[in-house]
């Protein structure tokens, strides 16, 4: 450690160092001054104004109380700022490498504007990972692969209620609002929405005159703000969503009851960036922020979320309805699955947004330490509906950093139906990820409603690249489905993808995770007794837990033999990915399937 740390009485290292300190801190302003005068001697015209400048902004720095760097370092003291204020660009430009995820890398954004020019995405010289490091995972291909003429891959979304099943693609525009995204932002995701023949999520910013201009695919989402179909106190209003909701453009309805990057927090939109289209769209006040409240007015119950959404079925004309959230308390959503087994009547589909998603603006403690991660919220809520009996009953949708056919194929693979993705279109749109979008400064026009700026973003020429974009992840997807042997990516099961741990072992996915036997939770029969606890404290009358049923359920496991302590890793079976000891995850001789919930025999490991 250095001695001026340690030493509490330091000798001065010259015989006057007071004064060398106060030259050192004061040399750029008197050079401005000297400057000054040069020019004044010289009656040079650049020189005054150069030297004035600097003289006058360096008073400004002395007689200022707000900065104290600039009171001590006048003038020097602004290089600070302005390399704070470069300091992403400098990084993200010259000092950060190919792979590092700051959120997304360098590679990633890459692989995205290649696909939306329909460039070349091929590079040469072999893999830039690691593929001996911890946490790497690997596509196992089959020694019968061929390549697909199908590249178009497409489910059905819709349950017995539905009168209008929806046709789409398997991956699709995650919700970005009008508002906080342009309009010519939202002109050119909708277009390219139209060519290629995917689904557009309006946000929950409500449907902008944009979203309707060329008529592509939507989903409508409705958040705890109700924006586009709500009164004047901002409640839900029943007539004013049917009129909009019986659309032919609107496809879909999905209910928001959390966002992966602010789970909890609710929403807000700065008022700099409110303009009146946008306060007509979602019928709000200009001049003031507009807020999402953190929860529903229009329901507080799992019985009565659940009457919400048959509501909003019938308004719509039985258009599928779904809802969105980033997994909390898991027994809350359990609840949920109680109160739809009790009142047989289920969501159409159910869309999984990770923690690690995007967003506009959020606070830095909620988007790093609140919510549920993508993998683990959607295994909880797979697993849920798997041990209730009803996941084919419900199709799942996932949304969380996922921007190549690889993170497409992973998460099919371990039983979502379908993908979004916000920032790959963004980036296919333009954006390079300068993470002002919160400030009405984007500078390439996508996250902002700066008229001059967002000029800058021809709707005809971005639509072709959020359409390319999209056509071509769809056919790197095709390639890995046809490269493992299979037809379509929902054939694909998590043992068809390989992990290391960080011990050096292989595991499959299949062994790695921990997935639940269908049924197993109607009768407490879950392998891993966690589920069965968080199952027991699940009322569908009530979010809140019921401590008294879990209470009961512990005494009865004891007087019984069976283990109740504090879950564990190695006691629940419900494991972080990140835990060196997955012994708990073999389930014998068999491998579980995920999509269809299939069970394929397959010799006992040895593992």
């Amino acid at each position: 450690m250095p001695e001026s740390r340690t030493n509490l009485h330091p000798e001065p290292k010259t015989s006057s160092p007071y004064f060398v300190g106060l030259l050192l801190r004061y040399s750029t302003l008197g050079a401005a001054i000297c400057l000054l005068l040069a020019g004044l001697l010289l009656m040079h015209g650049w020189l005054i104004v150069i030297g004035g400048f600097g003289v006058g902004l360096g008073i400004y720095d002395l007689i200022q109380s707000k900065h104290s760097v600039l009171k001590n370092y006048p003038i020097a003291g602004h290089i600070r700022y302005v390399l704070e204020d470069f300091r992403p660009e400098i990084r993200q430009y010259l000092l950060e490498d190919d792979k590092e995820q700051v959120p997304f890398s360098r590679q990633q954004r890459a692989l995205v504007y290649q696909r939306a020019k329909n460039v070349s995405d091929t590079n040469a010289f072999g893999t830039l990972d690691n593929l001996y490091t911890h946490g790497k995972e690997w596509f196992l291909q089959s020694a019968i692969s061929q390549p697909l003429k199908n590249k178009d891959f497409r489910i059905t979304v819709g349950g017995e209620r539905c009168k209008q099943p929806h046709d789409m693609s398997v991956f699709n525009i995650s919700a970005m609002s009008f508002g906080s995204l342009s309009a010519n932002a939202i002109m050119a995701l909708n277009q390219g929405a139209k060519i290629g023949g995917f689904t557009h999520d309006t946000g929950e910013g409500a449907i902008s005159p944009y979203h309707r201009k060329f008529g592509g695919d939507l989903i409508w989402e409705l958040g705890t703000g109700y924006f586009g179909c709500r009164d004047a106190e901002g409640n839900f209003d029943p007539q004013s969503f049917a009129e909009k909701a019986v659309d032919p453009q609107v496809k879909m309805i999905e209910i928001k009851l959390s966002q992966g990057a602010k789970p909890g927090k609710g929403g807000v939109l700065p008022s700099s960036k409110i303009t009146q289209e946008i306060a007509d769209t979602r019928q709000v006040p200009t001049g003031q922020d507009c807020i999402s409240p953190a929860s529903h007015t229009a329901f507080s119950t799992p019985r009565e979320l659940v009457a919400f959404w048959q509501q909003l079925r019938e308004l719509s004309g039985g258009k599928p309805v779904g809802f969105k959230l980033c997994v909390g308390q898991p027994w809350q959503f359990m609840a949920i699955v109680k109160a739809m087994i009790e009142t047989d009547n289920y969501p159409d589909f159910i869309v999984i947004d990770g923690a690690e998603g995007g967003t506009g603006a959020a606070p830095v403690e909620f988007m790093d330490n609140v919510g549920m991660p993508m993998v683990e919220g959607f295994l909880l809520v797979h697993n849920t509906l798997v041990g209730a009996g009803i996941r084919d009953k419900i199709r799942l949708g996932v949304s969380g950093k996922i921007v190549s056919g690889f993170d497409i194929a992973r998460m099919i693979a371990l039983g979502a139906d379908w993908c979004n993705s916000a920032r790959g279109f963004m980036f296919a749109v333009g954006c390079i990820q300068s993470r002002s979008c919160h400030t009405n400064t984007c500078p390439t026009g996508v996250a902002t409603q700066d008229p001059y700026r967002q000029k800058a973003l021809d709707v005809p020429s971005k639509a072709e690249r959020v359409a390319s974009f999209h056509k071509n992840t769809l056919k790197s997807l095709a390639s890995i489905v046809g490269a493992v042997g299979l037809q379509h990516p929902s054939q694909l099961q998590p043992y068809h993808i390989a992990r290391r741990l960080d011990d050096g072992q292989i595991k499959l996915l299949s062994k790695f995770f921990y997935f639940t036997d269908k049924g197993a939770l109607l009768d407490n029969s879950a392998r891993a007794d966690i589920f069965n606890q968080m199952w027991v404290m699940a009322n569908p009358d009530s979010f809140l837990a019921n401590n008294d049923a879990l209470i009961a359920y512990n005494k009865d496991s004891r007087d019984k033999g069976k283990e109740t302590s504090a879950p564990t890793e190695h006691r629940a079976g419900y494991s972080s990915p990140y835990s060196s000891d997955h012994s708990i995850m073999t389930d014998g001789g068999q491998l579980i399937g995920n999509v269809n919930n299939t069970f394929r025999d397959y010799p006992p490991s040895s593992d």
